[in-house]
């Protein structure tokens, strides 16, 4: 279980990115965390993954928790997708062999084995995005995040990431502007404005006018309370 406690993160500047947030990630929840650009999504993302330190709060995660960056090239840099997914098990100290169990198992369980003596150099978006989830997943983390998985991705791709997501049995945030990729994919939304939580519910509420007219100009006023946890 993931939970944030009254988390605010301010960056070097006093930009105010995240501003008192509170929220619970439960077993078997997706959460889509939808709003405009610079609302705060990477930035929660990123503390939440323990790159950026709360100013305030508390936020208790589970030690493994994997991290999807936008742009796949940030996570891709080795010669071979093979050495890029067992990256991170060698950094860790696993012997070679347990590093080549885990990379094969998760290249396979993403139907990518014939990426891996391929150069990321020469792979298509959509193989991107996929050799980048196995760099995470290889790790086996608890709990799986992703920044505009759908960014760079031709409706194929992303039709393949909707189902692959759906196949893997981790909790999940994701940060997305694609609101059918979220519905399909998640069970629960947040939506974030200038740091804060503006509106919380259920899938449906991607489908809220309201929401629909924030999103698209900014200036709607979102009645929609946010539920507090139990």
């Amino acid at each position: 279980m993931l939970k944030l406690q009254n988390v605010t993160v301010i960056y070097p500047d006093k930009t105010k990115a995240i501003d008192n947030i509170s929220f619970t990630l439960n077993a078997g929840e997706n959460i889509a965390l939808i709003g405009e650009n610079g609302a705060g999504k990477t930035s929660l993302l990123l503390a939440i993954a323990g790159v950026l330190k709360p100013e305030e709060g508390v936020i208790e995660a589970p030690k493994q928790i994997g991290l999807v960056f936008q742009n796949p090239d940030d996570q891709l840099f080795m010669p071979l997708i093979y050495d890029d997914v067992a990256f991170g098990c060698r950094n860790f100290g696993l012997p070679e062999e347990q590093v080549k169990t885990r990379v094969e198992e998760t290249l396979s369980r993403l139907n990518i084995s014939h990426l891996k003596n391929r150069s990321s150099l020469k792979l298509s978006c959509g193989e991107k995005r996929m050799a980048a989830i196995a760099t995470v997943l290889s790790m086996n983390p608890s709990i799986l995040m992703f920044d505009e998985p759908t960014a760079y991705l031709d409706p194929k791709a992303k039709r393949a990431l909707a189902e692959t997501l759906k196949n893997l049995q981790h909790e999940k945030i994701i940060a997305t502007h694609d609101m059918v990729f979220a519905a399909e994919v998640c069970n629960r939304v947040i939506v974030l404005k200038d740091g804060r939580i503006v509106a919380e519910g259920g899938k449906d509420l991607l489908h809220d006018e309201e929401v629909f007219y924030f999103l698209s100009y900014g200036k709607q006023q979102i009645s929609v309370a946010a539920p507090k946890d139990p």
